[in-house]
């Protein structure tokens, strides 16, 4: 008997967080100290930690470096992706719907959306359970069994979709001798749109750099587990889209209203389970959300996490929980419980203004207190024709499209002295751990930095090499040949007295004594038939 399985917040909620903790900032403009934002979302809600081909896991927004007339906004999907994860590796849903929204009057409702569906195409049927059965050189291959196309629509605020492009979705990459050139794949993965700007569908490998072993008690209570890029050699699904600024803009007008709002979010039917099949019935709903980095993953209590998935942006600031999240946030107070690192004193007004209203003089507060960061940076208040009574505090990435293009950026961003960073949207280089830890300490309202974290974790880029053109994503990883987790290379292949092969395919050490007296190291082998 067939039941059907909640795959997300299919309730609705109260309440749920839109901003606080960890981000970002600092930095001083004409004697005036100016903030960043940051953080990121990986396996960071209970529901959705069990669906990960439709967890959002980071989104990026900034001015194209080689195209400034344009916004480049780069979403993931899908994280801690292990390169060698076959057979099926990591499909796009085909049930749901990938979004990327834009705010660009401060109402917190999307103006404009981008929306990606998914379509499988797999012929491997019951011949074979290879994902391809030879070299694959192209995206029209005949050895690629297993493919996917999309479909990019948009919407203008009324759920009116129309179709913009439809293309071929660069496969996961399952590796050098199946995918001799990955780069020939992604190339023919992108594509350009009518009108202008380009879309890229596929692999890469994850851009966001951090140790996470925050979650070992604020890296292991004594700084001392720091150095490790966790995300190092994983991968993500990607989403990377170009767009003019003035299909961004309010009223078509990146001159007269240059800030934009961005978040993705992911919509899910409910999936009707039965002996081998599941279903897709009923109506979409929403079950991941992601604006800045790290929000649900350390500012939400575990109570809230699913619920601000399936929250939208607009219901942020009516959630008491919410708001206090912001205004006294629990890592802070980590921070000096563990580290004897004083807390700054709430409410923290900064935090309101860096996570719900963007940065401005005039920006609106919760308890109508002046902003205390008196700076213009990338409040939708800014925007000329925007509408002082419409505007509704709420969690998102912010984006003043004005700024021009850094010649030289600092990982910082504004805390290193260069506005085109955090707050102001993020790029693929900004580090977002270091500028986080620094703003929810004080940074923004202090001005400088807390020395006695200074060093962060000491993860101060990514471990592969950004491209300095479209899709600007590192291509995905590969694992690396050799050495295992015992950090041993592996043995040759042996034969027994019969002359069949034999492959290694484990060591063990010490634990292995109960099978081999008195410990050492144990060899098992399997035979590998001719």
């Amino acid at each position: 008997m067939s039941r059907p399985i909640r795959r997300g917040a299919r309730y609705r909620v109260a309440g749920v967080l839109a901003a606080a903790g960890i981000t970002v900032f600092i930095g001083t403009v004409g004697g005036l100290t100016l903030p960043s934002a940051s953080a990121s979302s990986h396996r960071e809600a209970p529901l959705i930690a069990g669906d990960p081909t439709v967890d959002n896991t980071d989104v990026y927004a900034f001015v194209s470096p080689d195209e400034p007339d344009t916004v480049t906004i780069v979403a993931n999907w899908f994280g801690l992706q292990e390169p060698n994860g076959g057979p099926n590796f990591y499909p796009w849903a085909a049930d749901a719907n990938y979004d990327i929204n834009i705010d660009n009057d401060g109402d917190a409702k999307p103006n404009i959306s981008y929306r990606v569906n998914f379509a499988t195409d797999d012929r491997r049927g019951a011949s074979t359970f290879l994902y391809n059965n030879g070299p694959v050189t192209s995206l029209s291959d005949e050895n690629l069994l297993f493919r996917q196309n999309y479909t990019l629509s948009v919407s203008h605020g009324a759920n009116d979709w129309r179709p913009l492009a439809h293309g071929a979705a660069a496969p996961s990459d399952t590796g050098p001798a199946s995918m001799p050139d990955y780069g020939v794949l992604r190339q023919q993965a992108t594509q350009a749109l009518a009108g202008g700007g380009s879309i890229y569908a596929g692999a890469a490998e994850d851009p966001f750099f951090l140790d996470l072993r925050l979650f070992d008690l604020l890296y292991g209570g004594d700084l001392s587990e720091v150095g490790t890029d966790t995300l190092a050699g994983k991968n993500v699904n990607t989403v990377v889209l170009q767009v003019p600024m003035r299909d961004l803009a309010l009223k078509n007008d990146p001159g007269r209203n240059p800030v934009i709002g961005v978040w993705s979010d992911t919509e899910r039917r409910t999936l009707q389970l039965s002996p081998g099949s599941a279903t897709p019935v009923g109506a979409s709903v929403q079950v991941s959300r992601l604006g800045n980095p790290l929000v649900n993953e350390v500012v939400v209590q575990a109570g809230l996490k699913d619920a601000f998935n399936g929250l939208q942006p607009v219901g942020d600031a009516g959630v008491p929980q919410v708001v206090q999240r912001v205004t006294d946030p629990e890592l802070a107070r980590l921070i000096q419980s563990i580290y004897n690192v004083p807390a700054p004193a709430t409410p923290r007004n900064d935090l309101v203004e860096i996570f719900l209203t963007g940065i401005a003089k005039q920006a609106p507060t919760l308890d109508g207190s002046a902003p205390p960061i008196q700076a213009d940076l990338n409040s939708q208040t800014l925007n000329a024709d925007a509408r002082a009574s419409s505007f509704r505090p709420s969690e998102m990435l912010r984006l003043n499209m004005s700024v021009p293009v850094a010649a030289q950026p600092n990982r910082l961003g504004v805390l290193g002295g260069d506005l085109q960073g955090f707050p102001n949207g993020r790029r693929l280089t900004d580090d977002a751990v270091d500028i986080s830890i620094q703003a929810v300490e004080g940074a923004a309202q202090s001005g400088k930095l807390v020395e006695a974290l200074a060093a962060g974790d000491k993860v101060d880029a990514n471990d592969a090499a950004f491209s300095g053109s479209f899709p600007y994503v590192a291509l995905p990883a590969r694992s690396t040949a050799g050495s295992g987790a015992s950090g041993f290379a592996p043995a040759a292949a042996s034969q027994d007295d019969s002359g069949m092969p034999w492959m290694p395919v484990a060591v063990g050490g010490a634990g292995a004594a109960a099978v081999v007296a008195g410990g050492g190291w144990l060899l098992m082998r399997r035979r590998v038939d001719r």
